[in-house]
């Protein structure tokens, strides 16, 4: 792990498959989210990399930047089925950040073996030299990973409500 990218790790009690479904979900962002600024999403759920959906936002749950509510466009860019998903976020700033958030995940015993990073090794050297990085915390990913736990054993049909 170097220092421009985070990584947990988790056991989850359910396969492969319905992980991924989750995770391929607009609404399964939403609803596994730990930060509490992913407040809703609209689209379908994505089946290839350049897929995209949007998602309304709300910074203020950071309390780190005033930006209140605004939208941004999840683009998938690594898309491997029941293995791996990862994704870059497109907003309003520019220039555009660069960072990926993505799963992995291998099926052990007793379930799915996920592992959550987030990587701004990449990003636009204007947000390297701002020095605001990492945005989220290894807890906040930590924590993320125990809701996808509890939200992959609710049926699917409960994510959009």
């Amino acid at each position: 792990m170097t220092t421009e990218r985070l990584e947990v790790q988790r056991t989850i009690a359910a396969d492969p498959a319905t992980i991924f479904r989750l995770l391929c979900d607009p609404h399964g962002h939403v609803a596994i989210d730990s930060s509490g600024m992913l407040m809703d999403a609209t689209g379908e759920p994505v089946s290839a990399v350049g897929d995209s959906f949007v998602v309304h936002m709300d910074r203020e749950a950071l309390n780190d930047y005033p930006m209140g509510l605004y939208d941004v466009t999840v683009t998938i860019k690594t898309f491997v089925p029941d293995r791996e998903i990862a994704w870059t976020i497109l907003g309003r700033v520019r220039p555009q950040i660069g960072h990926v958030y993505g799963y992995t995940l291998e099926p052990v015993e007793g379930g799915t073996l996920v592992t959550s990073y987030y990587d701004w090794s990449s990003i636009d050297p204007v947000w390297k030299e701002a020095n605001i990085f990492p945005v989220i915390s290894e807890g906040a990913l930590r924590a993320t990973l125990g809701i996808l736990a509890r939200t992959a054993k609710r049926p699917s049909s409960e994510l959009s409500t």
